[in-house]
């Protein structure tokens, strides 16, 4: 009897010292109404659900005992709506016609300042386009307008390349660093090294590089690029590891595919 009244008393201790998250959503956006959603991460290697709720009357919830701080992405059926890191505190989801904004937890507040920012960057390259429409319009000559264009293009391109380093550096030992790198490498079909990858790599700390999805990426890119450069047998590129990949470009509330973070025109 002593035993399990130990046993049990220990269990409620354990329980009432784990930390908790706690998300409170709402949607103004009619069509989400009604709607199954889900909290889903990686987990020994796989992607598997967290936990799930419906949408009623514009308005969801999520809750539950937080063994660890990780990054998690929001679902709609198959469909990756939004990233959201799952740690203690009060967790709040808008989703509303121009997009969904994540906040009130420190990493989810850096997490969203950073994708703000870098949704600025993404117009920016967009209003390329209609500039180039208006200079024509304008009757400027094309040699000029290809000098003038590309010299913009490259600078918000340094630019973003730039503000994607640093925050993934500055963000080495917890979740955002792993999360940001895993969004960036999303859009390949299979692990590449890319200068940019090199360079994170070159820089990265013990914590970083040992995260299992990071280690695996950088792992099976370098194989590919032995393959590649003919240095081992002749095989087909490995596939990359399970990710769900969330949009960072978050100017839409319909479910999408993922729009890799570093999506955007290259000069």
């Amino acid at each position: 009897m002593n035993k399990i009244l130990y046993a049990t008393v220990v269990a409620v201790l354990l329980t009432s010292c784990a930390s908790s998250y706690n998300v409170q959503g709402s949607s103004s956006v009619s069509a989400l109404d009604g709607s199954k959603l889900y909290l889903k991460a990686i987990k020994a290697g796989q992607v598997k659900n967290i936990d799930s709720c419906d949408v009623v009357h514009g308005e969801f919830h999520f809750a539950g005992l937080l063994d660890t701080v990780r990054m998690a992405n929001l679902f709609m059926d198959d469909e990756s709506i939004l990233p959201v890191v799952l740690e203690e505190g009060e967790i709040s989801v808008k989703i509303g016609p121009t997009g969904p904004s994540v906040g009130g937890t420190p990493l989810n507040d850096s997490l969203y300042k950073f994708i703000d920012r870098h949704n600025q960057l993404i117009s920016q390259m967009n209003e390329l386009g209609h500039k180039q429409n208006q200079m024509i319009l304008e009757g400027v000559d094309e040699q000029t307008i290809a000098e003038q264009l590309e010299d913009e293009a490259a600078k918000i391109s340094a630019e973003e390349d730039d503000l994607v380093t640093k925050f993934i550096e500055a963000n080495f030992d917890n979740v955002l660093g792993p999360g940001v790198f895993m969004m960036i490498t999303s859009q390949y079909r299979f692990p590449v090294l890319t200068p940019q990858i090199e360079y994170i790599m070159s820089k990265a700390t013990k914590t970083f590089k040992e995260d299992p999805y990071v280690k695996e990426y950088y792992r099976t890119a370098q194989d590919n690029e032995e393959r590649m450069n003919g240095l081992s047998e002749v095989a087909a590129p490995q596939p990359a590891a399970p990710q769900p990949a969330a949009p960072l470009t978050t100017d839409t509330v319909a479910p999408q595919a993922p729009s890799p973070l570093m999506n955007v025109p290259k000069p």
